[in-house]
């Protein structure tokens, strides 16, 4: 078989590719890394590198075979870094009208093949190597069936960003329902926000997967929706409720169950929450008795959420636990109150725990308060580690931070692991929430605590929250860049914003603790 035959042949095998339902751009350089090496003389390395411009017409990396990915290459200045990550900087001459090489170092040469829209797959190549006619018309071939399958890759990603969207709109709805219902008893509306998220985390640490997690993170905040229906004068009760009065708030269970009625999987499991949150491990709850796992598991994991922070929570009728004395109580109440699993996970996920309610606090930061939190079990990929000079010297500020580490972290695993857009998004959203509550937290706090360069520190904010909503709308266009443009401005912000802006609260706290 002649050449031309070969190159033919391989072609097929090429564009077999585009029949392929895999999306996974990596597997795709792999499998070309495989095949185009055995084509009489051209001399293709088994290397590769893919990429496309973001929303803001820069090429960016998004995937590779036999080089290191985006999270991986070095931090410096791109001409000290390796030839790929230079390669992402290029200014790429057109030799030809479709096809042209592109120069990275003394040593290294490739084809820079045209893809969509202004994308490059650059194939590394032998530097001593001149492809004939051929070898360009074959390449040509190659960039076209290429793009077909980065097409359909695209498309894809931005059709599960867009089911994430219509989901989020299905689920607003609860999410208001549940917040209407917690305004009525608690001024902040913080509550349901902590128990939701420590809920999240027992489930995590329970080993749910991530789809029944995010389940119980949507419908949680419904836990005490039926309390829409309870008279202000019971439920605003400042002093102990009557026998009477205790037997009409036990209803808000069984008005829940009755507002969230149909078939949708949101509304089951929010209505299993709201009906079965007061249920018992050992049968003596309400309302109707259930005992061990005949109450539903997202209830059961909820039940504790909900009463570790109505303990540590301040109410008109009682001042707050003590955290250590609510431990103990949710500890001791296990094989009775409570599932003893949910009670044995909600002891793995404390140190999460404990810091998510230092995030979402009913009061103003006070930045001489200690804390003494415990240690927090890292991420297994730690792309972002805390440092030590990242302390600020004030203890819950420092918590937050630790908390938007954990975030940064979760988003690596997500595009390391390519979970696809679907678990981007949902980072993001959690991003865009820790943005919300931290920045007006240290906000307040630096407003009542005099600090000088508040208003800097507000516009830094407002461009960080601009910023993840730019992120969030470069989803929709082209997901597959903007998860690492994600990752890239998170890891400079971070270290910016924290040791730098946030480091000036640091000496003025010093200051201000000299001069008293």
């Amino acid at each position: 078989m002649d050449k031309k035959s070969e190159i033919l042949a391989v072609s097929r095998a090429v564009l077999e590719l585009t029949r392929i339902g895999d999306d996974d751009l990596d597997r795709m350089l792999e499998h070309l890394c495989q095949l185009l090496p055995g084509l009489p003389g051209m001399c293709v390395q088994n290397r590769a590198v893919l990429l496309l411009p973001n929303i803001d017409g820069v090429l960016t990396q998004v995937a590779q075979h036999g080089l290191l990915p985006v999270w991986l290459q070095p931090k410096g200045e791109p001409e000290k870094a390796e030839p790929l990550r230079r390669a992402t900087v290029l200014t790429l001459s057109e030799s030809r009208p479709v096809l042209h090489f592109a120069e990275l170092d003394d040593t290294s040469r490739c084809f820079a093949l045209p893809v969509w829209q202004g994308g490059r797959l650059l194939l590394f190549i032998a530097p001593d190597w001149q492809p004939d006619a051929v070898d360009h018309e074959f390449m040509e071939d190659l960039a076209r069936a290429l793009s077909v399958i980065i097409l359909r890759t695209l498309a894809n990603e931005a059709l599960r960003v867009r089911e994430i969207e219509l989901e989020e709109a299905r689920t607003d709805a609860i999410r208001r329902l549940g917040a209407a219902s917690e305004y009525r008893d608690n001024e902040t509306g913080m509550h349901v926000m902590r128990m939701s998220h420590f809920a999240s985390s027992i489930a995590k640490a329970l080993g749910l997967p991530p789809e029944q997690r995010e389940l119980l993170a949507i419908c949680a905040p419904m836990h005490d929706v039926g309390k829409i229906g309870i008279p202000d004068a019971i439920l605003l009760k400042p002093g102990k409720l009557s026998e009477d009065e205790f037997r009409i708030m036990q209803t808000h269970t069984d008005i829940g169950s009755r507002l969230l009625t149909g078939d949708d999987s949101l509304i089951l499991a929010a209505r299993e929450i709201a009906e079965s949150h007061h249920e018992r491990w050992d049968g003596s709850g309400y309302p109707h008795g259930l005992a061990g796992e005949r109450i539903p598991l997202l209830a059961r994991i909820c039940a504790v959420s909900d009463v570790f922070d109505a303990l540590t929570s301040s109410r008109p009728y009682k001042q707050p636990w003590p955290v250590s004395d609510a431990v103990a109580w949710i500890r001791q109440q296990s094989g009775s109150h409570f599932d003893p699993a949910v009670v044995a996970a909600f002891d793995r996920a404390l140190p999460e725990i404990l810091r998510i309610r230092e995030l979402y606090r009913d009061d103003i930061i006070d930045p001489n308060q200690s804390l003494l939190l415990p240690e927090i079990t890292l991420h297994d990929s730690q792309w972002v580690s805390w440092d030590e000079s990242y302390n600020i010297g004030i203890d819950v500020i420092d918590a937050h931070h630790h908390y938007l580490f954990d975030l940064t972290n979760d988003l690596f695993e997500v595009v390391s692991q390519k979970r696809g857009g679907r678990e981007v998004m949902r980072v993001l959203r959690a991003l865009d929430q820790y943005a919300q509550v931290h920045f007006r937290a240290e906000e307040r706090m630096m407003a009542h605590w005099g600090y000088t360069g508040l208003e800097l520190q507000q516009s830094q904010h407002a461009e960080f929250e601009n910023r993840l909503r730019a992120f969030y709308e470069a989803m929709h266009v082209n997901p597959l860049t903007t998860q690492f443009d994600v990752l890239v401005y998170l890891r400079q912000w971070l270290v910016f914003h924290i040791v730098h802006e946030d480091g000036r609260l640091r000496s003025q706290l010093r200051r201000d603790r000299q001069e008293t």
